[in-house]
């Protein structure tokens, strides 16, 4: 027998855990069953609101080590010195489908990396694409509406996909990738991760350069195809969920090299494309992969729920030497992310184990709220300036102030030589192989045929013509080809 004795929740111990008191044997039950009501109510409130995207996710610790010295680049602690590890955790997710969605999809797959530096924590929200389907917040929750389940048929429509993307040519090179052949991932292991955004580093002299984050996977890249991911999803709807269990457990522990694009600030106005939207990659001959080091996972969750679920990770945790840019997705971001765990998980969601800091406790006049655990009281007063030797600034900017003269006071997107909606997917389209282009021509059709409206499938053919008159006429053919069956 075990020699752990079972508890309420204050602590009592428990007598019976397999009958309910009754009033008499046969009787109704007693509400005087403390045990009873109270596991019945802890049940029932089990479940906390699931994130309205990213909410089929998987999770792993590991640590980043620096491989390259980026010092002439940053002032970033934690990428000081070559050879310095900082511990890490990262959740992997779909996007579009909810909790109980398969891993085996097409969708974009996030990339979220939480740094415990020895300056707080730094965290790096991504994807496993470099771009993304818009490049303004105020359309994103319509965006994500349009992918979700619609609310009379309580599925996803092909309708409402692509009507939005036929109003939202932007996401042409996003679709260019989601439809190719990288669009559903064999494993989390078997994919790259990019910040995707645009943004800020500073080196110890206030130079500073605007940089985009890739991690290469060092398993290689492996993807499946529409009819490989339905047979998995059938078998094993948590497909990927298992391969990243299974390889940590075995010892075989992922890897990724993290590599840096860098770009003086002056640059940035004269730039062809604007460098802040994220709809837009920088190409790399024009800024060179840096490398900087390699992420490692070796260390799995003990528990899914308190760890992955519980998770919180927000852009606008920075740490000195790293900042935001103007990227107009990244700054709404940096709101929306942190103000989604504030309501899903109350607001001392930062005092949960996955999300405090490792090097140092968090030292504010933050006070109460719904689970505090911060044992603030006598002589830590909850104001400042005090005279009472509390926490005060340091006067010392997390990075240099943001200024790239016209990016301040407007709604309006800069002008740059070849920023149109369309160029880098045509490009994309040009680099691939004949087998690729029929792939994604076969993925996008497939899904562009169901739609029941001609104009908006007219709209979005229209998009891929701009992008390139082969990638256009194929796809149109393709399309036609399907409605006629």
């Amino acid at each position: 027998m075990s020699k752990r004795v079972l508890t309420t929740e204050s602590g009592a111990p428990v007598a019976d855990n397999q009958n309910s008191a009754t009033a008499g044997v046969g009787g109704p039950l007693l509400l005087q069953d403390q045990h009873l009501l109270e596991k019945l109510a802890r049940f029932n409130r089990e479940r906390i609101p699931e994130r309205v995207v990213h909410a089929r996710g998987s999770g792993a610790y590991g640590y980043f080590e620096v491989t390259d010295d980026v010092t002439g680049f940053t002032h970033a602690d934690f990428l000081n010195t070559v050879g310095k590890r900082t511990e890490t955790f990262i959740r992997f997710s779909t996007v579009a489908d909810n909790l109980g969605g398969a891993d085996a999809v097409r969708d974009p797959r996030g990339f979220a990396l939480k740094f415990y530096t020895e300056e707080g924590n730094y965290d790096l929200v991504g994807n496993n694409t470099p771009v993304f389907f818009i490049k303004d917040p105020i359309k994103f929750p319509d965006f994500i509406h349009s992918q979700k389940r619609d609310p009379f048929t309580g599925k996803q429509e092909a309708d409402n996909v692509w009507d939005f993307w036929a109003h939202a040519p932007e996401a042409t090179h996003q679709i260019t990738w989601l439809m190719g052949d990288r669009g559903i991932p064999a494993s989390y292991r078997h994919m790259n991760g990019y910040g995707s955004h645009t943004y800020q580093w500073t080196n110890a002299e206030g130079e500073a350069f605007f940089v985009k984050y890739h991690f290469k996977t060092n398993q290689g890249i492996r993807s499946l195809s529409g009819e490989q991911a339905a047979e998995i999803a059938g078998k094993d709807p948590n497909s990927h969920q298992t391969d990243l269990l299974q390889a940590i457990e075995r010892g075989v522990n992922p890897s990724w090299t993290l590599y840096v694009q860098l770009m003086p600030v002056a640059e940035a106005d004269d730039y062809r494309f604007n460098p802040f939207d994220l709809t837009k990659v920088w190409p790399h001959k024009d800024y060179p992969l840096q490398r900087v080091g390699r992420l490692v996972l070796d260390r799995n969750p003990d528990n899914v729920f308190a760890e992955v679920e519980q998770a919180a990770f927000s852009p606008n945790n920075f740490v000195p030497g790293i900042g935001p840019s103007p990227d107009k997705m990244l700054q709404g971001r940096l709101f929306a992310y942190a103000d989604a765990h504030r309501y899903r998980l109350g607001v001392n969601h930062t005092q949960l184990a996955v999300n405090a800091p490792k090097a140092t406790d968090a030292d504010n006049y933050g006070r109460d709220g719904l689970m505090a655990s911060n044992a603030y009281g006598r002589d830590r007063k909850n104001y400042e300036p005090n005279s009472y030797d509390g926490p005060a600034e340091t006067g010392r900017p997390l990075s240099a102030p943001l200024a790239v003269a016209g990016y301040t006071g407007t709604h309006e997107a800069p002008a740059h030589t070849r920023d149109d909606d369309f160029f880098q997917a045509g490009e994309l389209f040009r680099l691939m192989s004949e087998d690729e282009k029929s792939r994604l021509i076969a993925n996008i059709a497939g899904g562009l045929s169901q739609v029941s409206r001609d104009d908006v499938i007219e709209k979005n053919l229209a998009h891929f013509h701009a992008a390139d008159a082969e990638y256009g006429k194929r796809v149109e053919e393709a399309v036609r080809a399907l409605r006629e069956d």
